[in-house]
């Protein structure tokens, strides 16, 4: 049965649940203090004891049914005549199961039509099992609700206590995703660290990955990545910044000291639309646009064969899409400033300018730094703008007009080749990313910590 019909069931039970406990509730109201709850507590409890149940119920059938459903079908006689070889009773089998979904589907083997009817029947029955399970916890936990109406059961309390279970359990989401991000990344990392030194990898100055190698050959000096670490800071933390910085804090003095209001409404959200750009369209923007004028620009300085991708082209451009996050987070401090500090500098004879310089900048300075080194953790992080202006060269020099590549480039050219899952040119995917995780983590942490003293100076 679709998911969706189940979900609608249940919420029509929930819903005549609740009217149903309102109106018992309401009949032992006889007067003010003589019920704990109000007649909605008990309602939404009730509620909660039908659907709740019956939702972790199908959720666990869903988990169960499908080896069911396969060993049921699996004890069918037609499933007898399949071929010995794994491989080949699985290709079949996994056909007969498309098609029994999607019967209009095309059939490239003739024994795949012949087990439709076998899984067709053992799905019906599973299913029709799957809802009487359903049903059965609904009305067990609809019956202990039901005998929960009482003058002087806490409905209030317990529902409070949902709510709370449920935004904590909401919140460990992250907590829980962000232990399995980094316990995946450790581990695959602990393997590639078997095959190479982790010194000659973060110090290496030589990368060139073999995917078709063999594993049993040292990669010791071919797994270099401090060429692309260099390239990751080159492009996203110098070049993009050098773009960001100065264009995004002096349109944030602008907008907050300077422009009228008319003006700030419409400048300010069109400097944020850059943030929802796409990194595809600043890509192509890069390549087609930017790349081509930065050779042009390498060529008329005497710089000999210019190369198309470049490490200034990317920069250039991530600093662009970059430019709304330093404006948000330097407008954001410049105004958190007391207007009582900028009254009083013009009070004692400073000039707009003056102000600026002297007291509301120093004093929105721990902000400022907060939102470029946000800033920083997203230009490290970008791929795509990368993939098309600066190339794959992994090269440790600091001439901007020379192609580089990046930590993050890296690893989607590693994890999209045709190399084992186990070969340590893949696993430096691996390694790669938990080098970069750390270095954003610390950005972000130090970045927040900026903001909270920013904030506690001026509450």
């Amino acid at each position: 049965m679709s998911p969706i019909i189940v979900l609608l069931a249940l919420f029509a039970l929930g819903l005549v649940s609740w009217f149903a406990a309102r109106a018992k509730a309401r009949l032992l109201y006889t007067g003010r203090g003589s019920m704990h709850s109000l007649p909605g507590h008990h309602a939404m409890h009730l509620a909660l004891w039908v659907v709740v149940p019956a939702l972790l119920a199908w959720a666990a059938w869903g988990i169960a049914s499908p080896g069911l459903v396969r060993a049921d079908f699996m004890a069918n006689p037609a499933f007898a005549t399949l071929p010995a070889a794994e491989i080949d009773r699985d290709s079949i089998i996994s056909e007969a199961i498309e098609l029994s979904k999607d019967p209009t589907a095309p059939a490239f083997q003739p024994d795949a039509k012949k087990l439709i009817p076998a899984i067709v029947e053992s799905q019906a029955k599973f299913s029709m099992i799957g809802l009487a399970i359903v049903a059965i916890f609904a009305f067990m936990g609809g019956a202990f609700g039901f005998t929960r109406i009482r003058a002087g059961f806490p409905a209030r309390t317990r529902i409070e206590r949902a709510v709370m279970v449920t935004l904590m359990i909401a919140s460990l989401v992250a907590v829980l995703t962000t232990f399995g991000i980094i316990a995946s990344l450790v581990f695959e990392t602990a393997l590639f660290f078997q095959h190479v030194d982790p010194i000659s990898f973060i110090f290496g100055t030589r990368w060139a990955p073999d995917t078709v190698a063999p594993v049993t050959d040292d990669f010791t000096d071919s797994l270099g990545a401090l060429p692309l670490f260099w390239g990751t800071i080159f492009i996203g933390a110098i070049i993009a910044m050098i773009v960001a910085i100065p264009f995004g804090l002096l349109s944030a003095i602008y907008l907050t000291q300077y422009a009228s209001h008319e003006l700030r409404k419409w400048v300010k959200p069109l400097i944020e639309i850059l943030a929802g750009i796409p990194t595809v369209v600043y890509g192509y923007f890069a390549a087609l646009t930017v790349a081509p004028l930065v050779r042009d620009l390498g060529a008329a300085i005497g710089i000999a064969n210019p190369s198309t991708e470049s490490a200034l082209a990317a920069g250039v451009v991530m600093g662009v899409m970059i430019i709304p996050f330093v404006s948000s987070m330097a407008d954001d401090s410049i105004a958190a400033v007391p207007s009582a500090m900028r009254d009083g500098s013009l009070a004692m004879g400073a000039t707009p300018s003056e102000t600026v310089k002297r007291v509301i900048v120093p004093a929105a300075l721990p902000g400022i730094i907060a939102g470029v080194m946000l800033a920083i953790s997203r230009a490290i992080g970008e791929t795509m703008i990368v993939v098309m202006a600066a190339g794959a060269s992994a090269n440790l020099s600091a001439n901007p007009f020379e192609s580089m590549t990046t930590v993050t480039y890296q690893i989607s050219a590693l994890l999209t080749g045709e190399g084992s899952a186990d070969h340590p040119t893949t696993l430096a995917a691996f390694a790669l990313g938990l080098v970069l995780f750390c270095v954003t983590l610390a950005l972000n942490i130090i970045a927040l910590r900026i903001v909270r003293r920013f904030r506690e100076a001026y509450e």
